[in-house]
């Protein structure tokens, strides 16, 4: 028998003071499966439940479809959300009895045991295709099975129903409804696994005034044209996710952090519960994804990428947006909300170019950091400390910290090189807003980075520089360490420097690459595999450096080493070389300190004869500072030619003669 039900939609006046629901109108069609043999069947609580429901619906005698056709027309609020989900996936009749059977055996025990009490003794807890035949069979249309309309519907391929039992023949397979769908069929928020709805508060980053209004902006453009996706491209997940609060509430919806790589039943999830879809993508350069396809949504959807990768959609082209770090004003009130110091708050807004999502999150740490200490005010050693505290989870698997300070009376220096290192310093700090008020020509593909190349022989001060910088800066220093980063493996490589320099990039610290012209060096002539993935390597440095807007420093000991289109990248050549006479004597002074019975002609011989750089002779003090310490003396003049001879047997070369006479 086929009965021809119109497609359910929801009504405008629904019947509250009615008790029913379309579930019970479920139930009842599977108790009009027993109803004949009812009266031959020993009493049961299953049983009982069934024509329970056969009598709720006026159905005594099993004719529970009439009554259905009256509930299709003015069901009531409580199924709201069924039959707008209907309504948006074009769902039949027998699919919604299906969703509702299937529902409730995961909202009610005795729903359960009815089922399986009706498919005994080879069925189980859940309704089989062969059992929703049977009970639903009335509503099939005209050519179709009931079997047909679900495997074939809306409901199996949107993820609503899904089949259970792979390999079994389709009448023993049964329907299910996802937890999370139950739930959200209640009105209520479940949870697929992987998802998330919204963001914790402290996960929460204020936003700056420009970047709220191109979020506005930006979710109109993405209302205006159904299934249109937006890129959002940050080195901060948690920025990136409340720029994507900020565009879903735009949108009048909430933001649905979902895991690509499970969408099954996400879609109707979306739809029931009014979410924007947001995913979320860690790739190196040149990866591309595809977007996942979500069967029965049609909306907007947002996809959150690093600097680096690509993602595609089968809707077309994506728009693309680009977070950018705030102006110092918009920098400052960030500041303020984040340590509640305006003058502080000042000062390392115009120090330093963080995002909004790192200005929150320092701003926590150091927070933490001034309650340790119980001081009533945040310091700048609060937000120093917050840095270090900050990288220790990601940078550190890629890059060497290189935490010490280095003070100004520790770099002994010519007067030219502490000239164009402080000229460095100023390029850095005022690197963000250099080109403003300069013509167009100087603000064309501008970027804020700052790269430097420290060039010259072992041992002449080049790391000690870079440490003495950072200091001055207040920001953190890291050394690269090349064994992390380098795989045998095709691509790795770029990948690892992919996210190194975006970690370095979003964090502002200043990045060292000791040695670098073992990474930066000459690209050869391709002869074999090698040789082109090793340039393949240099040319993806050579690009990503050019782009990067952080602090990055280098140092070799010759510049005839690097690629010759590498030298027009760099903003700072600064040349170390080995210190003279009266550097000598500066950088023994500085080494010696108190320690020692050493008077001013002995110092002298020692800077005007020992042609050493600065490392050996720091190696040569720690030399004699042994021998002193272990006889509880003072260093003397002994204990330190002792020590140059050691160095100089390190170069390969002859103590001179005045030093050996000595």
């Amino acid at each position: 028998m086929t009965a021809t039900v119109p497609r359910p939609r929801v009504s405008a006046a629904p019947l509250e003071s009615e008790a029913l629901r379309l579930r019970d109108f479920a139930l009842a069609a599977l108790g009009s499966t027993v109803v004949a043999h009812a009266r031959a069947q020993p009493a049961s609580a299953e049983l009982a439940f069934l024509l329970q429901h056969l009598e709720a619906v006026g159905a005594a005698d099993g004719h529970w479809d009439e009554g259905l056709r009256s509930y299709l027309a003015a069901p009531r609020a409580v199924d709201a959300p069924l039959f707008a989900l209907a309504d948006r996936l074009n769902l039949s009749v027998v699919e919604m009895l299906g969703i509702e059977l299937a529902a409730a055996i995961e909202r009610d025990a005795m729903a359960g045991r009815a089922v399986a009490y009706v498919q005994a003794p080879i069925g189980g807890s859940r309704p089989t295709m062969g059992l929703v035949e049977t009970a639903f069979g009335r509503l099939a249309l005209s050519g179709l099975s009931v079997g047909d309309m679900i495997v074939t519907g809306a409901a199996l391929r949107t993820g609503v129903l899904t089949l259970t039992g792979e390999g079994a023949p389709l009448p023993e397979r049964a329907i299910t409804v996802p937890i999370h769908l139950c739930v959200a069929l209640d009105d209520r928020d479940g949870m697929p696994p992987g998802a998330t709805i919204g963001l914790e508060p402290e996960s929460t980053v204020p936003l700056p005034p420009s970047m709220l209004a191109e979020a506005q902006r930006q979710a109109l453009a993405l209302g205006a044209t159904p299934g249109r996706v937006l890129l959002i491209r940050s080195g901060s997940v948690f920025e990136a996710r409340s720029v994507a609060l900020t565009i879903a509430e735009a949108l009048g919806s909430r933001a649905a952090f979902l895991d690509p790589e499970r969408t099954i039943g996400e879609a109707p999830w979306l739809l029931l519960r009014r979410l924007l879809p947001v995913f979320t993508y860690a790739l190196g350069p040149g990866e591309q994804r595809q977007l996942p396809a979500l069967p029965g949504y049609d909306g907007p959807r947002l996809v959150l990428l690093g600097p680096d990768g690509s993602v595609e959609s089968n809707g077309g082209s994506a728009l693309s947006w680009r977070l950018e770090v705030p102006s110092i004003p918009e920098r400052i009130r960030l500041w303020q909300i984040a340590i509640g110091d305006l003058d502080l708050a000042v000062e390392l807004a115009t120090r330093h170019r963080h995002g909004s999502g790192r200005i929150a999150h320092l701003g926590r740490l150091a927070r933490h950091e001034q309650a340790i200490a119980g001081r009533a005010t945040t310091t700048p050693d609060d937000v120093t400390h917050a840095s270090w505290t900050l990288e220790s989870g990601g940078l550190e698997a890629l890059a060497e910290p290189l935490p010490d300070r280095v003070s100004n009376a520790a770099l002994v220096l010519t007067p030219q090189l502490q000239t164009e290192l402080s000229h460095l310093v100023l390029r850095c700090r005022w690197r963000g807003e250099l080109v403003d008020g300069l013509g167009a020509s100087s603000r064309a593909r501008y970027r804020a980075g700052v790269r430097a190349l420290f060039v010259g022989p072992s041992g002449t001060g080049k790391t000690l520089a870079a440490g003495w910088l950072a200091t001055t800066l207040g920001l953190p220093l890291y050394r690269v360490d090349l064994a992390s980063v380098t795989s045998k493996y095709i691509g790795e490589t770029e990948k690892n420097l992919a996210q190194l320099l975006a970690r370095a990039e979003q964090s502002e610290v200043v990045l060292l690459f000791d040695e670098a012209d073992s990474m930066f060096g000459t690209r050869t002539d391709v002869r074999d595999s090698n040789d082109r993935f090793a340039n393949a390597q240099t040319n993806y440095l050579l690009q990503r450096i050019e782009s990067y807007e952080g602090i990055v420093l280098l140092t070799s000991n010759s510049r005839a080493r690097f690629d010759s289109s590498f030298m027009r990248r760099l903003d700072f050549i600064v040349e170390f070389p080995l210190p003279g006479p009266e550097e000598r004597r500066a950088l023994w002074w500085s080494h010696l300190g108190d320690s020692h019975d050493l008077d001013p002609q002995e110092i002298n011989l020692l800077a005007a004869r020992a042609d050493l750089g600065g490392g050996h002779i720091r190696n040569a003090v720690l030399a004699a500072a042994v021998r002193a310490r272990d006889e509880s003396r003072r260093i003397d003049l002994a204990d330190l030619l002792i020590g140059v001879a050691g160095e100089y047997r390190k170069l390969g070369k002859q103590v001179p003669v005045e030093l050996r006479s000595a």
